[in-house]
């Protein structure tokens, strides 16, 4: 429970953030979320199930709202916090700008750290290799570049020796040759003792706060806390909680090779053999065992290719995926799964400790450099194929029957390379049993955590419709929406769904692209919006177009615009209508050209849509509808940032007046004035 004395802190601890904000306003949604989330995380609305689902509306404050909620009472409780996010964005503004105001002027004794997965950190002795050896390591990418300079930032420490610090973008090729995997960067080896992976790691001991995305969240609690503290002694604050679900399905999800897979194998048999001639008697025989595993898993995979290449001609005669229906296998490969997950298993374990020998050999320094570095680069190869065979496999070994709850389906690339796809359609029992069983305390939030204004959909998705103590809350923005915005619904001939959309909007977008004004466009497809362009270029108007240059350039172009008074039109597609913070004169006018609705032919689309079929219900309302409504009050989102922003949303789909279901997408909006022309 909250004791008086801890309340008399937040309060405190409130008022001296509040003098330190240059022109601080008092926000009563604010104050209503710090008293609501302190009282779950303190068990106030229920003794063990703390956990609370919170919907707080632009511009009520509500990251400072958890830190001055949840920090004090971690810290009397001897607890960590865990605050996890969707995008690098918001990671970003709390690691350098939210976390270090709210330490200095609370007075709190607290350290914070970001975490980042290995693949984000660089290791500075693979670096100093690359220097001082560039002959071992010339391709026509590496060759002329200069890893001297690199160096010479990390050691003038104007490099964190993580890619997010980098001056200037490294290419991909370039960042594997020193990125810091486990093989290459060993903390055993006391010359990687140093490296910014470990140094990062160990600064995790004395954090009482860390961000971490949602990725790495989910990894470290699938792989048994191997990096955060256990969920008992944690307090998760889980922001952008709406994508959660979204990030759980992709990383429980597996997609591997079923077809060419002899040719990895047969270069890893060849290794296998370089290996035997260089290390000692005494690690042959792990080496050997090795050697069996994949050549039995070799043996294995070739019917399975007989099998799916046999069929593809039936399975691609109309596009490049085949979705198996009710996740019902090929015989063959329903048959050979289990034993396929268990033998790629096996090598997984057998080449741990052949890495594990040949680390020991460089660490002795007992072979050759060149040699030793080619070996582990071909060993973390072989790690990488037989990871993806094993998470494949292991899906496809799940009770075949018809309950089974996967999407599953083959992918068929240009080079004729086939892909086996498994996907869960649901995660609620993984994050159940992984974090909301264990965890002290959970409070999910996030601008659009309702659907049609329910949390019934995001309660389903995460598994929370069993827990007694999920504690709901929505805070509305303080914007005065009715006077500072307006939403217009023209009058249109077409749908989106007829062919003659793409015309009307041609002829009708020019009238809602004011002179002088910042303009957004979203579309809801690539194609559509680049046959727009093209059509509106020819007849004068300059245009910004999400793909023909990075986004930050757009937005550097867009801004420079804005700046010197000039028109300035944004044309992106999905990816724009959320995390895009264009503030005051920025935008004024957003244009969505139709609803975003989720492409119904995806192979989960069609797999989660079947499932619910045949329990009876009707997908389209339980799953499209809830769904396009939660993605249209984020676009909706992107106009009003600030209190004094206002500028207007024309939305070019005729849907939400003609059908049944239009009325309650735009009740869930945010409540703009309305002009339909209908």
């Amino acid at each position: 429970m909250l004791t008086d004395q801890l309340k008399a802190q937040i309060r405190s601890v409130h008022q001296r953030i509040k003098t330190a904000l240059p022109n601080y306003q008092s926000r009563p949604g604010q104050n209503q979320l710090v008293a609501e989330m302190a009282k779950i995380i303190a068990g106030t609305y229920h003794r063990t199930e703390r956990i609370g689902l919170i919907e707080a509306g632009t511009g009520t404050g509500k990251s400072l709202a958890y830190m001055l909620a949840v920090i004090p009472y971690a810290l009397s409780q001897k607890k960590k916090v865990v605050i996890a996010t969707a995008t690098v964005a918001l990671q970003e503004q709390l690691v350098y700008k939210d976390l270090p105001f709210f330490q200095q002027h609370s007075k709190l004794l607290f350290e914070f750290s970001l975490v980042k997965g290995r693949q984000r950190y660089a290791c500075i002795e693979r670096l100093r290799q690359q220097q001082k050896h560039p002959e071992l390591f010339a391709t026509a990418t590496t060759a002329e570049f200069n890893w001297q300079l690199l160096l010479d930032k990390w050691q003038q420490r104007q490099w964190l020796g993580d890619r997010d610090t980098l001056a200037e973008p490294l290419a991909e090729p370039l960042w594997q040759r020193i990125v810091a995997d486990p093989l290459h960067c060993s903390k055993a080896n006391r010359r990687h003792a140093n490296c910014p992976f470990h140094l990062a790691r160990a600064e995790l001991e004395s954090a009482d706060v860390l961000v971490v995305n949602h990725a790495l969240l989910l990894a470290d609690l699938a792989s048994g806390n191997s990096i955060l503290p256990s969920p008992a002694d944690t307090i998760y604050v889980i922001d952008e909680a709406h994508h959660l679900p979204h990030s759980a399905r992709e990383f429980f999800s597996a997609q591997a090779q079923l077809t060419h897979n002899s040719s990895w194998l047969d270069k890893a048999g060849t290794m296998l053999q370089q290996l035997v001639a260089l290390l000692s008697a005494s690690v042959m025989k792990d080496i050997l065992r090795l050697a069996d595993s994949c050549n039995e898993l070799a043996t294995l995979l070739k019917p399975i290719e007989r099998c799916v290449i046999e069929f593809s001609p039936n399975w691609f005669s109309e596009n490049n995926s085949f979705r198996f229906i009710d996740a019902a296998l090929p015989k063959l490969m329903q048959q050979q799964a289990e034993v396929l997950a268990q033998i790629s298993q096996k090598a997984l374990s057998q080449l741990e400790k052949v890495q594990q020998h040949l680390q020991e050999h460089i660490t002795e320094q007992q072979l050759p450099l060149k040699q030793s570095l080619n070996l582990l680069q071909e060993l973390g190869y072989l790690q990488q194929k037989l990871e993806q065979q094993q998470a494949l496999w292991q899906l496809y070994a799940m009770a075949q029957d018809k309950n089974v709850q996967q999407a599953r389906w083959v992918e068929q690339h240009n080079d004729k390379l086939l892909i086996g796809h498994a996907c869960p359609l649901g995660v609620a029992s993984k994050l159940e049993q992984l974090l909301f069983n264990d965890a002290f305390a959970v409070v999910l939030c996030s601008a659009t955590l309702t659907a049609l204004n329910s949390f019934q959909y995001i309660k389903y998705d995460l598994g929370l419709t069993s827990f007694e103590g999920v504690k709901t809350l929505q805070v509305a923005s303080p914007f005065a929406y009715a006077e500072k915005g307006c939403i217009i619904i023209p009058k249109m001939k077409t749908e989106p769904t007829e062919q003659a959309y793409t015309d009307e909007l041609v002829s009708l977008l020019p009238g809602y692209l004011p002179d002088k004004q910042a303009s957004l466009v979203l579309f809801a497809s690539y194609w559509q919006m680049q046959q727009v362009a093209e059509a509106l270029r020819k007849i004068g108007l300059s245009l910004l177009v999400q793909g023909e240059a990075s986004r930050q350039a757009l937005l550097q172009l867009h801004s420079e615009n804005c700046k010197h008074n000039r028109t300035s039109i944004l044309f992106g597609t999905q990816s724009f209508s959320e995390g895009l913070d264009l503030p005051g004169n920025l935008l004024t006018n957003l244009v969505i050209t139709k609803l975003p609705f989720a492409v119904p032919t995806s192979p989960l689309e069609e797999a989660l849509a079947e499932a619910v079929t045949k329990k009876g219900g009707n997908a389209f309302l339980q799953l499209t509808i809830p769904a396009t409504s939660r993605k249209l009050v984020q676009a909706c989102g992107r106009l009003l940032r600030q209190e004094q922003d206002q500028g207007r949303i024309v939305i070019l789909d005729r849907r939400l007046v003609s059908k049944s279901y239009g009325s309650a997408m735009l009740n869930a909006l945010p409540p703009f004035s309305r002009h339909i022309e209908y």
